[in-house]
């Protein structure tokens, strides 16, 4: 089986994201339209209901460098959060978050802010005390 170049699995994504084709409870895209190396984007995460995050939208920065996907994206939260696997500084830290940690070649960035927001809605972390709405790291 032949490896889709970085570009058109950037530009696939791209696309799914722009048209809102992937889960309601997500949303990304290019951080500039005009970035033709697609590496800087922006997401955000709608915090999961029953949970101290609910009704919060979180902002994050996604940053595909050229040895993505081949390896995982870094990401940061740009609204605060108060989760295990996210430091003082919003970045996710790979090796406490299986996504990134066990990252293979057909997740993507969907798969990412999905499993974050599943990791946000886990019984350990859907309780944890949160900083206050609208704070940013």
């Amino acid at each position: 089986m032949s490896k889709i170049p970085r570009n058109f699995k950037l530009l696939e994504e791209l696309e799914k994201g722009e048209k809102g084709l992937g889960a309601e409870s997500i949303s990304y895209g290019l951080d500039n339209q005009d970035d033709i190396t697609m590496t800087y984007w922006n997401g955000t995460i709608l915090g999961p209901p029953h949970s101290s995050l609910e009704n919060r939208i979180f902002s994050l920065k996604i940053v595909c460098d050229e040895t993505y996907p081949d390896k995982p994206p870094k990401v940061t939260f740009v609204t605060s959060i108060n989760l295990p696997c996210v430091d003082s500084k919003g970045n996710v830290i790979v090796p406490k978050f299986d996504t990134l940690k066990n990252w293979k070649r057909t997740y993507s960035i969907e798969t990412v802010l999905l499993e974050l927001r599943k990791t946000m809605a886990s019984p350990e972390n859907k309780k944890l005390t949160q900083p206050e709405e609208g704070t940013l790291f």
